[in-house]
């Protein structure tokens, strides 16, 4: 696991844009792993500036989003396919229909959560996953105690994730109680994971993550198990870490063949 702090958000999405910018030029066919919530937002507006000043093409891309709310129409405002579009999908020259975000309105979720997993291994696996931390450690919906081996499913969110993600909405009362997620197992398949914190209210659950033990009670800590993981922090989010000093040490000492 690669630590990386920085002082702002801003420098934390022009390094995140970099990565997935250097990526995609490399393997123009890249398949991404997608997130959602406020945390990625600036990320995907420094790619979409990158598309337009500079040319980068996302036009043999795939993407699979982590999860989406059951009830939710794609057209809904609140729906995570609604916001990919709003945020990215819409303003790159991405191929919509090789944009993969799960139906919160199929009748047999079952069927739609192994559909999502086939569809990803025909796709030949996700290169690289983008992720934010939820306030309780949650890495797409699933919430602790979730099965670190867990496969996409059906999940209950959890009475803190649901006051979190109630700002997106005009009343909590509106939140959907259930989704379609992404399992942990699904995650770490992953070749790459970028995962992004910002902010003091992310500090303690960051650190827990990175310098605690392993525990499915803090689902993202599984990913100190997964053999190339880049955390970007800005300086609030990495304030509770113990060893932030060593990890500003390596990241500016890093050699450039790293």
């Amino acid at each position: 696991m690669e630590v990386i702090i920085l002082p702002s958000i801003e420098e934390c999405a022009n390094l995140g844009a970099c990565m997935v910018s250097e990526l995609v030029t490399s393997k123009p066919n890249t398949v991404l792993g997608l997130a959602t919530g406020s945390t990625p937002i600036p990320v995907y507006a420094e790619l979409v500036r990158l598309h337009n000043e500079s040319g980068l093409s996302f036009s043999k891309i795939k993407s699979f989003n982590l999860d989406e709310y059951i009830g939710l129409s794609p057209d809904h405002s609140c729906s995570y396919r609604y916001f990919m579009k709003e945020h990215f999908f819409d303003l790159i020259d991405i191929e919509q229909d090789f944009t993969y975000v799960p139906n919160g309105m199929v009748d047999d979720i079952s069927e739609e959560c192994s559909k999502y997993e086939s569809a990803i291994k025909k796709c030949g696996g996700i290169d690289l996953q983008i992720l934010g931390i939820g306030s309780d450690g949650h890495i797409g919906f699933n919430e602790p105690g979730s099965s670190l081996s867990s496969r996409t499913r059906i999940k209950t969110l959890a009475s803190e994730t649901i006051r979190d993600n109630a700002r997106f909405f005009d009343d909590e009362d509106e939140v959907p109680r259930h989704c379609i997620t992404m399992g942990v197992g699904t995650i770490l398949d992953a070749k790459s994971v970028l995962l992004l914190a910002f902010g003091e209210s992310k500090a303690d659950i960051v650190a827990k993550s990175i310098e605690g033990p392993i525990t499915s009670m803090i689902p993202a800590s599984v990913l100190q198990m997964h053999q190339n993981v880049t955390v970007l922090l800005d300086d609030k989010a990495a304030s509770k870490l113990s060893r932030r000093d060593y990890y500003r040490d390596v990241y500016s000492n890093k050699p450039d063949s790293y």
